[in-house]
């Protein structure tokens, strides 16, 4: 079978674009309405996506915002709306958003295993590590671990967490009623976990999940992310604003893939992309064109300078262009990456923050189905991406029209499937069930930290 894209989308409550919420065909309380989400996902498995992914954050993080009010910042518990919404699927992957930062693994272990059962093997983590001091703020930390801590941190936390998914063999639940028995002890296995940030006995309370793992999805786009998505990561999730620059990342993270022993093939490379789609140009430039009159400027403003390390550019003119950022200062790679986009394209602190609260460094494609799908199948053939994660700018109707629109032209050019294959997102996304630690010969079976 000829290789396809994979797709999946990226749902912020109301839709990627700040102003989303304020469109017209949105309902503005969504972002706290089940419905909301069941809508969504019946496109988005209609459309055959591989991913429904859940952005989260652990505070309101944007302080501007919060002082503002004008983003809507109150949303669901990512696993709790998808062990929700599970049952009432059948093929689509469900993604969360948990930190490594802010949680421990023996309860992110448990909770995904759970999800897996519960979606008979859908079930996927996007691990991130937090960022933002608002975060600590709310885990009474005074001040942010370090990028090298929380890296490290985090390395240790997958091991640990793919150590109690080993936890019970496949067929270690033999519930024999007549003999009594319900596991051969044999087949429960303690991890014995002691590290540098954690010491940890194990076993874990639920059984072996269905896919093995869940799928592990990595987001990073710093040096440590790079790494950290090398190491473990088998979907990932980026933002690149050129093909040239999504060519590179993804021969650099295959590369270091290898490097830590992996395969090129055990990583799908997904970029980030936000699409408005018409029949025709002149409609998708109108919707477009809707949206960003919706933005109001104190928001723009703000997200820029939140992406930005919270530096504060009131008092300079709008319409100039982004001064010099104090130096000295470490920068996350998303705001190196808007910091880039503003000098290369000698964009004023306005058109910078207008391209903040679109796509936030994420291309921004606006025409028809063909004009989409040009874009995708040029960066899928040539060796920069495996698929895309599409961010509709507003919720459901970008979701709606990538699927009526988009979708059909894909399946056109045989670059996209037209029924889904495979029981578990595993198998759908091509990858093999990983075998337990357990199972490999005596001398293998390691322990880290």
């Amino acid at each position: 079978m000829s290789r396809t894209l994979h797709l999946g989308v990226f749902v912020e409550t109301t839709g990627r674009h700040l102003a989303g919420w304020r469109h017209p065909d949105v309902d503005p309380h969504a972002p706290m309405r089940f419905e909301h989400y069941r809508q969504l996902v019946e496109i988005a498995e209609r459309g055959l996506f591989d991913l429904f992914f859940l952005a989260d954050g652990l505070a309101v993080r944007d302080r501007a915002a919060e002082r503002l009010g004008r983003t809507p910042k109150a949303h669901f518990e990512p696993l709790t709306l998808l062990s929700a919404l599970a049952p009432l699927t059948q093929h689509i992957g469900l993604i969360a958003t948990a930190s490594t930062t802010f949680n421990e693994p023996w309860h992110l272990a448990r909770k995904f295993a759970s999800l897996d059962h519960l979606s008979q093997g859908r079930a996927g983590w996007n691990i991130v590590t937090s960022s933002s001091q608002a975060e600590a703020d709310n885990f009474s930390l005074a001040t942010l671990p370090t990028p090298q801590d929380r890296y490290r941190r985090a390395s240790e936390f997958v091991d640990v967490v793919r150590g109690l998914w080993d936890s019970w063999d496949d067929d270690a639940l033999v519930a024999d009623q007549q003999q009594g028995l319900y596991f051969p002890p044999d087949r429960l296995h303690t991890l014995n976990h002691q590290g540098e940030f954690f010491t940890i006995r194990g076993p874990l309370t639920v059984s072996r999940a269905p896919q093995g793992y869940p799928l592990l999805v990595q987001a990073g786009s710093s040096a440590q992310g790079i790494e950290l998505g090398a190491k473990y990561g088998e979907v990932i999730y980026t933002a690149q604003t050129t093909l040239a620059d999504a060519q590179q990342f993804y021969r650099e993270i295959k590369s270091l893939a290898q490097q830590a022993g992996r395969q090129a093939e055990d990583l799908r490379v997904l970029p980030g992309l936000f699409p408005v789609v018409a029949p025709t140009r002149s409609e998708a430039e109108e919707k477009f064109a809707e949206l960003q009159s919706l933005l109001h400027p104190e928001v723009g403003l703000a997200q820029l300078e939140h992406h930005l390390g919270g530096v504060d550019l009131a008092g300079y003119d709008l319409d100039g262009l982004l001064p010099e950022l104090p130096p000295g200062r470490e920068y996350t790679s998303r705001a190196e990456l808007l910091i880039n986009i503003a000098r290369r394209d000698k964009l004023t602190i306005r058109q910078l923050y207008q391209q903040v609260g679109v796509a936030r460094g994420h291309p921004l494609l606006i025409g028809t189905p063909a004009d989409i799908a040009d874009f995708m199948e040029s960066w899928f053939h040539e060796g920069g991406a495996d698929g895309f994660n599409i961010m509709p700018g507003w919720l459901p109707g970008g979701l709606n029209d990538f699927v009526n629109l988009v979708v059909p032209e894909l399946q056109r050019r045989g670059l996209y499937r037209t029924a889904y294959q495979g029981q578990t997102l595993r198998e759908r996304m091509g990858f093999k069930r990983p075998a337990s630690r357990y199972h490999q010969p005596e001398q293998e079976i390691t322990h880290h930290g």
